[in-house]
């Protein structure tokens, strides 16, 4: 046995050693409150949840309340918390006492190194405060033309592949055209976060074009995905390691002398991690080299409708030079938020705007007054393009940030969706100390007794259910779970939605819970939100959505 392979046994020895602890220590420590019987005697029925996803989650809040005891694996008891008051008390109140798992916390500085979502305490207080700055509404003014020249490549990109369908010659002509939309949205998606963000022009959408950094990061979210069975093992390691060495005990564990489909897949995550850490270090430098330029050189508009040092990384480097010492961040937490917000905008943000495409095209009258509304606001409010090649068409037709952040039918589409579909369904907690939970609404305990309070040991684990919150019938109505945009047209008739009896939730976004709450809620859903809006109102004018079992000469 060669000296890194009895590493490796060690290693998982002491994982397992530390499991079986827990295990011992969670028996002592039960909760005490009715959920649903363990469905396998390792796998619990946490497992299930994760798989069946969706209904499961729903079912599981509507059967037993808002706070549910689930099995996670190795019989470990957790709390499935989706009770108004209860996350309240978890997000705002008493956010110091329910941190994030050490699972969540090391991964994501394995592999994004010192972000805001793999730091606490005082960093993580000291980065937000850099952060929340560079994501006020008059930087997303400046960025919306950069966004603006991206929706409109989109644009020009799908109906190019619906008229290639749509020539005489052509197999499917006098059919419904069906184009699969997502790796479009994705791809655009990208391109937003490198010239938004990073200010670094990505191409993503030019398939032509690809680098070898923008091909890192369109792969590092299902790289992740693969990888997560090693999450238990990062802990033991990170917590004795500095953030180089973890990767080094991380690269020695998975040389080739394990040849498994499980070790490929960590490989191919370190591979793509070194690109992502390479190519985001030669952007920052080269954004730092750029401060030193003159002013007149970093506000210049380029034919791709990009403004120099706008984006925010240029303008978080400015907020950092000018700060004091105690304040300012390292090169390193710099590094760690520019992959983080690569991350954390990617993926969600298209899935947002492919789900809103998807429930207009279910519901094709709503579709419709949406596309009457963009329409009327182009012709009344269109404002000239920055891009002088647009001049004799409209394809270059966008609206100011004021007009679109505001129409109603657009607003209540996307909060609608979001509020429905939220990117993150559920994410996790842990108690530093013994605490006690309280709820708006009484659940039953293990004995059957009604109780309004639920107390928790120290390291005990929650699930906190973004999904099932934003589904609570108690707070959103009996129509909680259907797609309802008309909900949040009815604020101008003193009708909130999702404030029921004076009870909701405590999210930062239309009190729903979608970006969560408190001092680790989403810091971009400014820029998330206008994203998705911009999106939807350049598509739309333009292209009528259907479902392929619906045929639509014009469709897609």
């Amino acid at each position: 046995m060669t000296f890194v392979q009895l590493i490796g046994y060690g290693v998982l020895t002491l994982v397992v050693w530390k499991f079986v602890q827990r295990r011992v220590s969670r028996k002592a420590n039960a909760l005490d409150v009715a959920g649903p019987e363990k469905e396998h005697w390792w796998k619990g029925n946490m497992v299930s949840m994760c798989v069946d996803g969706f209904q499961r989650c729903l079912d599981v809040a509507a059967d037993y309340g808002g706070a549910v005891k689930i099995h996670a694996l190795f019989g470990e008891e957790w709390l499935y918390v989706s009770d108004p008051r209860a996350l309240h008390h978890i997000l705002v109140k008493e956010q110091h006492t329910f941190e994030e798992n050490d699972g969540f916390l090391f991964c994501n500085k394995l592999i994004f190194g010192d972000g805001l979502i793999s730091t606490l305490g005082e960093q993580h207080r000291k980065q937000r405060k850099m952060l929340n700055p560079v994501f006020s509404t008059s930087n997303m003014r400046e960025l919306l033309p950069v966004i603006q020249t991206i929706s409109h490549q989109l644009k020009s990109i799908l109906v190019s592949n619906l008229s290639a369908c749509s020539e005489p010659d052509h197999a499917r002509y006098r059919e419904f055209v069906e184009v699969d939309v997502l790796p479009w949205l994705s791809r655009s998606s990208l391109d937003c976060i490198c010239e938004g963000v990073l200010g670094y022009h990505s191409a993503a959408l030019d398939t032509g074009n690809e680098d070898v950094y923008t091909d890192a990061l369109r792969m590092l979210s299902s790289s992740i995905t693969k990888t997560m069975i090693f999450r238990p093992c990062v802990p033991i390691v990170m917590r004795n390691c500095s953030l180089y060495w973890g990767r080094k005990i991380v690269d020695w564990l998975t040389i080739s002398w394990l040849p498994t489909q499980t070790m490929k897949n960590f490989r191919e995550l370190r591979h793509i991690v070194e690109i992502m850490d390479s190519g985001s270090k030669a952007i920052l430098q080269e954004k730092k080299a750029a401060l030193q330029l003159p002013p007149p050189l970093l506000q210049t508009h380029d034919t791709s409708g990009e403004t120099r040092g706008k984006d925010m990384m240029s303008i978080m480097l400015k907020a950092n030079a000018s700060s004091s010492e105690a304040d300012r961040l390292n090169d390193a937490e710099l590094l760690g938020q520019m992959n983080v917000m690569i991350f954390a905008g990617l993926e969600t943000t298209s899935v947002a705007v492919a789900r809103a495409l998807y429930m207009l095209a279910k519901h094709p009258h709503i579709q419709k007054q949406l596309r009457t509304e963009i329409c009327g606001a182009l012709a009344a409010y269109q404002i000239p393009d920055i891009d002088p090649s647009h001049a004799k068409d409209d394809s270059g037709a966008r609206l100011s940030y004021d007009i679109l952040m505001n129409l109603p039918l657009l607003n209540a589409v996307v909060r609608e969706t979001l509020r429905l579909y939220p990117s993150l369904p559920i994410l996790t907690r842990r108690t530093t100390e013994a605490a006690s939970v309280p709820l708006q609404y009484p659940v039953l305990s293990a004995s059957g007794e009604e109780i309004d309070v639920v107390h928790v040991a120290k390291n005990q684990r929650l699930v906190i259910s973004i999904l099932a919150a934003n589904h609570n019938q108690a707070v959103w109505g009996e129509d909680a779970s259907e797609w309802k945009p008309d909900r949040w047209l009815k604020s101008s008739q003193g009708v909130i939605p999702g404030d029921k009896d004076a009870v909701k939730y405590p999210g930062v976004y239309s009190s729903m819970m979608t970006f969560l709450a408190g001092n680790r809620s989403c810091i971009g859903f400014k820029f998330a939100e206008m994203e998705i809006k911009d999106v939807l109102a350049t598509l739309l004018p333009a292209i009528h959505f259907a479902l392929p079992s619906e045929p639509d000469d014009n469709g897609m």
